[in-house]
């Protein structure tokens, strides 16, 4: 068999890699597993799923629905300012609800929230999150 040799394709690959940076704050709950809370990799941020727990205690916030949305958002928000953006940076939302009769709840806050465009989003029902939490929002922003 004949070796073929394509320097541009040397090229390519070396020039397609890059460097991950952490990113870290302690406004946002510190991780509860081996994972980082957001992974910056070129001018893309991936942020793991966030549930509201509070990030002073690491106790999750109890009481209804509207007020573990609003610290799981108050969470996302810490990490998105520590990359050096906001949460209209977010390009990219996918949000775990035990129940989807929640649904509305996560829209009247996403209202508040965000300004239009509105990042694409998927929302799914899943039977359980860690600590028994009622959601969980992982997001994708572009600085």
């Amino acid at each position: 068999m004949k070796k073929i040799f394509l320097p541009f394709l040397s090229f390519m690959m070396a020039s397609s890699t890059f460097a991950k940076e952490i990113i870290q704050t302690n406004d946002a709950p510190a991780p509860i597993g081996i994972y980082s809370q957001a992974i910056k990799a070129g001018n893309t941020i991936y942020i793991s799923g966030q549930i509201p727990m509070d990030p002073k205690t690491g106790a999750l916030v109890h009481g209804d629905f509207k007020e573990q949305v609003k610290q799981t958002f108050m969470n996302l928000e810490a990490i998105t300012k520590a990359a050096g953006g906001t949460l209209n940076n977010i390009v990219k939302l996918t949000v775990y609800l035990t129940d989807l009769n929640n649904f509305a709840a996560v829209n009247e806050s996403m209202e508040k929230l965000f300004q239009k465009p509105y990042p694409a989003r998927a929302v799914i029902e899943i039977k359980a999150l860690p600590k028994n939490a009622m959601i969980e929002i992982e997001a994708v922003m572009q600085l």
